[in-house]
């Protein structure tokens, strides 16, 4: 083992594999943290519930782990999450909508050139949902801090029995945990305000309070009069 050891951790720190303040994940070992020493017999990771782990440097050189390093000199952490919307919502636009959604300035240009497609090809409408994914490119572009030189993009992937999977894909301008996952939740608190602006709605299993109330919407069964007999008396004169 001190062998192992002494051979591993040359090699580590001949191929730059790790030094001290590297943040690594070694999930089979329970790692995940700042490396806080590294040494020819042992690589100290302190996770970030502050417990420590220690492990045997010809481990990572033998098995696998990831080094966000690269990510924190790149300048950008990537934000890869999903909407799932309903696939019954997604409709044509009428004009209606479209004069609607002309309010909404960072789409202004967008509807302008759909509805002069539109009247090339001489149709009658255009498509929903091009319109909310336009609408979420421009708000990703000219509302958040994003990393403009990294890829972004909105997505549709394959459709399933959960709906119609709307992916946000971009990088953010900080490395930072806390910022980073600022932004990512301010995204997302957006993506699903906006959604039924766009008369779209989101996608998710009936829940105990859903299925509460259709008990109560329920109607009731229809129930026949009964016929009005009056009984006539016979001293009574016809």
């Amino acid at each position: 083992d001190s062998i192992l050891g002494f051979v591993s951790g040359i090699q580590l720190s001949a191929n730059d594999m790790l030094k001290v303040g590297d943040w690594i994940t070694v999930p089979k070992y329970g790692a995940d943290g700042s490396v806080i020493e590294v040494s020819l017999t042992t690589v100290k990771v302190q996770n970030w519930d502050n417990t420590i782990v220690t492990l045997p440097p010809y481990l990572l050189v033998s098995d696998s782990f990831q080094n966000w390093r690269g990510m924190q000199a790149s300048g950008g952490r990537r934000v890869k999450r999903s909407v799932n919307l309903d696939m019954t919502s997604v409709k044509f636009c009428t004009p209606d909508m479209l004069a609607r959604y002309r309010n909404i300035d960072i789409i202004r240009e967008y509807i302008d050139q759909t509805e002069q497609r539109v009247e090339e090809y001489n149709a009658a409408h255009g498509i929903r949902l091009g319109v909310f994914r336009a609408y979420l490119e421009r708000y990703l572009r000219d509302e958040v801090p994003v990393n403009k030189g990294m890829t972004l993009m909105v997505r549709q992937l394959q459709p399933t029995e959960t709906g119609l999977p709307m992916e946000l894909y971009f990088f953010t301008d900080t490395v930072v945990w806390v910022d980073y996952e600022r932004i990512q939740s301010d995204v997302f608190d957006h993506v699903l305000a906006v959604i039924p602006e766009f008369d779209l709605r989101v996608f998710q299993n009936p829940s105990g309070s859903d299925i509460e109330a259709l008990r109560y919407q329920r109607p009731e069964p229809d129930v026949p009069a009964k016929p009005d007999v009056t009984e006539k008396s016979s001293a009574s004169p016809e």
